[in-house]
């Protein structure tokens, strides 16, 4: 068994940035990632671009540069990387977190590759690898898409893109664009007020021309091999159908913190955490990123979730004297 002074389990940016600061605290740390080194940025679509400059998006006081006034998702991918390499930080990915037992001082990590012994744990696991599922009968087709990339292999095709926010409203246009038959199927009764600026009066005309197609105050009933049912106010509507895109969003594995012990406040299911140390009631679980905010994840993103890691690292640090410290792993 590997002995860690903390486990910290995520390496998104957050994750990242726990890691970069209990380092710097010699704090022995290693990073259990179930993907790759910031996957949900890796899972972004293509070309995406970030709605914020590039100093919002830094952590360990690197520099990142871009292109444009605004990174897109290469840039963002390499510039995670260089961090890593810069502070050489002990990252363990494609290894899946199975269970977490024993109390503060003295945790047992079990992995899909081992198994590991930690004083403090951070869960810095985010929300991207969960969508929200629509939940009828088809969902489970190959056809179903929850994450949408690029738009060149549906060229021709009949495609529907459920949801009418941004994610939604940008693959809508791209696919529109790439040559493919395009409807939006929405539970509103317009497309969301939050989309960005410049994308909003682009979908807005589309629909308005006819171009894309839209059902409004709707939602999927049933998915079929080679068609779609809608159920709208006038009535249910079959579409001819080869690929849907389910952008409804994601949430945070609150499932995995309920096993873990940590309560949830009842109305807002945050995690309950001391905002001093962002320690959770489960004395010696620190909690880091989006997972803060429960099912609120609008409120906490890359800008502000990486300061957590110096909160989280100061505390850690301060409740674990120099005698205590693991050198290095075993």
């Amino acid at each position: 068994m590997q002995r860690y002074d903390v486990v910290v389990v995520g390496a998104g940016p957050t994750g990242l940035a726990c890691g970069i600061e209990l380092q710097q605290r010699g704090v022995s740390t290693v990073l259990l990632e179930k993907g790759c080194v910031v996957n949900s940025i890796y899972n972004y679509p293509t070309h995406m671009v970030f709605f914020t400059t590039p100093e919002l998006l830094e952590i360990g006081n690197l520099p990142m540069t871009a292109l444009n006034e605004k990174p897109g998702r290469t840039e963002a991918l390499k510039y995670y990387r260089r961090v890593a390499d810069h502070y050489e930080l002990n990252i363990h990915q494609y290894e899946r977190v199975m269970s977490i037992q024993g109390d503060d001082g003295d945790f047992e990590v079990r992995t899909s590759k081992g198994e590991y012994h930690a004083r403090k744990i951070v869960l810095a696991t985010g929300y991207y690898d969960l969508p929200n599922m629509l939940n009828v009968p088809g969902e489970e087709l190959d056809k179903v898409v929850h994450y949408y990339k690029e738009p060149h292999p549906y060229y021709n095709h009949d495609v529907i893109v459920v949801g009418a926010k941004n994610s939604a409203a940008i693959a809508a246009l791209e696919l529109f664009w790439t040559g493919a038959r395009v409807t939006m199927v929405h539970r509103g009764s317009w497309v969301s007020d939050r989309i960005k600026y410049w994308i909003k009066p682009n979908i807005e005309n589309r629909i308005k021309n006819g171009e894309i197609l839209a059902y409004f105050n709707s939602r999927v009933v049933e998915i079929h091999p080679k068609t779609v049912v809608v159920e709208t106010p006038e009535g249910p509507v079959t579409l001819k159908n080869d690929f849907v895109f389910a952008l409804t969003g994601y949430h945070p594995d609150l499932d995995f913190l309920g096993a873990l012990g940590i309560r949830l406040e009842p109305v807002t299911e945050r995690p309950r955490t001391n905002p001093d140390t962002l320690e959770s009631d489960r004395p010696g679980i620190f909690l880091a990123g989006v997972i803060v905010a429960g099912m609120h994840t609008n409120e906490i993103f890359i800008e502000n979730g990486r300061f957590h890691g110096k909160k989280i690292a100061e505390a850690i640090a301060g409740s674990l004297s120099s005698s205590q410290l693991i050198s290095s792993s075993t």
